[in-house]
């Protein structure tokens, strides 16, 4: 499915893989990843209100502050002025995935598929000249990043980001972008 609305702090937020946004904070650490309540599930004109098997999973990427808000106060004619200000503290967070069983059964398979990939590396030299090819940054691109910046690439380069899709990260959202940029060229 293309979206979700999920539930965080008492508000709702419409989110898509790859998607960053600020929230409340949150008390999950920095780096962390974890489940908020999915209200519905929805997309190609089809939608699911409460999905049960369905999970979202993000990632707390930061802790920012939010904007300074300036607060006065007055009464005219007795000479009473305060001010102060406020931030809130907020948390950025990163949808990861939507739908599928979570966080933990995509970490086992990662990390299989991440060392066999090293073993593929050392026994071919060509797939060694792979990382020079790819775009500057491109391990820290998100899904929509990707998909944004694709059709700037050459040839090689979406070669290149494919083949490390495939060995590493293995998002469907970047692989989808990267296989229709490589039909079109």
């Amino acid at each position: 499915m293309s979206y979700a609305i999920i539930t965080l702090g008492g508000k709702q937020y419409r989110v898509r893989e790859g998607e960053r946004l600020l929230v409340d904070r949150l008390s999950v650490e920095e780096g962390k990843t974890f489940n908020p309540e999915v209200l519905m599930l929805g997309g190609d004109g089809a939608f699911e209100l409460a999905p049960k098997s369905v999970k979202v999973t993000a990632r707390v990427v930061g802790s920012p502050l939010g904007a300074k808000i300036r607060i006065g106060k007055y009464r005219p004619k007795s000479g009473y002025r305060r001010h102060t200000g406020f931030r809130a503290k907020l948390s950025q967070i990163e949808i990861e995935s939507i739908g599928g069983t979570g966080a933990a059964a995509k970490k086992e398979p990662a990390a299989k598929k991440e060392s066999a990939a090293k073993k593929e590396a050392v026994a071919t030299p060509a797939k060694q000249d792979a990382p020079d090819k790819l775009p500057r940054g491109y391990s820290d691109f998100t899904v929509a990043d990707i998909s944004e910046k694709v059709g700037r690439w050459s040839a090689e380069q979406v070669e290149a980001a494919l083949e490390y899709e495939r060995a590493h990260a293995n998002r469907k959202g970047a692989l989808a972008a990267l296989e229709a940029q490589k039909e079109k060229d």
